[in-house]
């Protein structure tokens, strides 16, 4: 006896704007554009990936640019924004935070500001559609030099504020062993100035020490993933007491290598050691898996009864940037969900 995870109120604080889309949306849009995808992108997906090392990174890396190499007009960037919204609202998510660097799709656009501007003003129209409201996260990279970092967090303060179809947030992704995190802090402070949560990426594929610069050098709200906090005992508590949530994704760990199993993945560990954690899945696209799989792996791996599930969802509600009356209609919403009659295990309405 269960209660239906899709129908548990929650939000979804860690989607990659590419990695969001549909495998048939990729298929479609390949086609329309005239680019042919590889093979594991087509009859062998989802993809065998293990981005441990250099080697195993390249090759994720490489699919992920494919993917993206499709998204080439206003259109296109619209239909990805809606549809993450649906998908989400069809499984539960109240409140969803994508992330998109839009360098990475100016150049087909005529620059990183209308880039941004679609793909806000979709997120807004998407949010009134569905009932899920669709916020923004602008992402620099990694691999980029930090001055174009602080060019991105200067655009993300142009359009913050605190509801569906405005910046709420500025993050850091992509390989997290490249560049230097410390050198990132100068972006992070102008996105602070103007309101915006600080999301970056680390403790995935590095170890706590990662963590800790991370909390160190750019005064984290949440991490991306932050996984390896478990390795010191000393950096899990800096995350506890700190009110740091850790957005993990399950589903990408396993698939990148990081963990052999979905047992391994130290979500129990993170809980019990006091941590918000807010459930994500980082690039459904390439890993195979979307937010509901994640929330299943909890239960069905990692034995979370429907009151722990629950918490979960809070801990995505209370870490996200949604507005307070927002926050406090959801967290209702999720001990409605709790108080409800569960259904027997099988298939459900």
């Amino acid at each position: 006896m269960h209660r239906p995870v899709d129908r548990l109120p929650k939000a979804h604080l860690h989607l990659h704007f590419t990695g969001s889309m549909r495998l048939s949306t990729l298929l479609e849009l390949a086609a329309k554009h005239g680019i042919s995808l590889p093979e594991a992108l087509t009859s062998g997906w989802p993809p065998r990936l293990r981005a441990t090392d250099e080697r195993g990174w390249f090759r994720f890396q490489r699919l992920y640019d494919m993917a993206r190499a499709c998204v080439r007009d206003e259109a296109d960037m619209r239909r990805i924004v809606r549809e993450a919204g649906e998908d989400d609202a069809a499984e539960g998510s109240r409140w969803l935070e994508i992330q998109v660097d839009p360098t990475s799709y100016a150049v087909h656009l005529g620059g990183i500001t209308p880039t941004l501007e679609i793909v806000l003003d979709e997120a807004a129209k998407t949010s009134a559609e569905t009932g899920t409201a669709v916020a923004v996260v602008v992402a620099a990279s990694r691999i980029r030099h930090p001055l174009d970092a602080r060019t991105l967090a200067r655009l993300a303060a142009r359009y913050a504020g605190d509801g569906a179809g405005t910046v709420v947030g500025f993050g850091l992704s992509n390989d997290e062993r490249r560049g230097v995190t410390a050198e990132f802090a100068p972006a992070f402070a102008i996105a602070r100035r103007a309101g915006l949560a600080s999301v970056p990426h680390g403790g995935e594929l590095l170890g706590a020490s990662a963590v800790a610069e991370t909390l160190d050098t750019l005064r984290p709200d949440r991490i991306g993933h932050g996984v390896q906090s478990v390795q010191d005992p000393a950096v899990l508590e800096r995350v506890a007491a700190g009110g740091t949530t850790l957005e993990v994704c399950p589903g990408s760990n396993v698939a990148l290598g990081v963990y052999t199993e979905d047992s391994a993945v130290p979500l129990r560990e993170l809980v019990s050691a006091g941590v918000q954690v807010a459930l994500g899945a980082d690039d459904p696209l390439l890993f195979g898996s979307r937010l509901a799989a994640q929330y299943e792996t909890a239960r069905e791996v990692h034995g979370f009864t429907d009151a722990e599930l629950a918490e979960l969802a809070r801990g995505s509600i209370r870490g996200s940037r949604a507005p307070a009356g927002t926050k406090a209609a959801l967290l209702a919403d999720v001990d409605t969900w709790l108080a409800s009659s569960p259904l027997p295990d099988g298939p459900r309405p």
